[in-house]
């Protein structure tokens, strides 16, 4: 087992638990006991630490999974979307890890793409199809 391993499967089973309905109930009950016991501690500044403390150590640990998770999801949508250019015919092979790119190459790539979607309404407006590929 590798050091990521371990990393990806706690990341993904926190991130599964913390959206559930459970955790948020969870948490809000939690807030709801820090509020109840307010008049008991005097609503002192150790209560109040003890809340900023603990949502600020929840939350500092929270961007790093929500990141950890959102890399992922972003890396496996990437790999699906460059199957399906690389398995439909007539797509171009040239779009396959766009994501890669420097941005000026980027954009001269979206610039192309932005003329076609342009011709694709002229040509609606005109009756035509909007389907097809550029060549044809």
């Amino acid at each position: 087992m590798t050091g990521t391993n371990w990393y990806s499967r706690f990341t993904k089973q926190i991130a599964r638990a913390s959206g559930r309905p459970a955790t948020f109930a969870l948490a809000a009950i939690l807030i709801l006991a820090w509020l109840i016991t307010g008049p008991v501690f005097k609503f002192s500044d150790t209560w109040q630490l003890v809340i900023n403390t603990a949502t600020t150590i929840i939350t500092f640990l929270m961007v790093f999974l929500i990141q950890n998770t959102q890399n992922r999801d972003t890396e496996a949508i990437q790999v699906k979307l460059d199957e399906l250019i690389r398995a439909t015919n007539g797509a171009h092979n040239a779009l396959l890890d766009l994501e890669e790119l420097e941005e000026n190459q980027l954009d001269k790539f979206r610039r192309r793409y932005e003329l076609l979607a342009e011709e694709a309404r002229k040509d609606l407006e005109r009756g035509e199809s909007d389907t097809g590929t550029p060549e044809a």
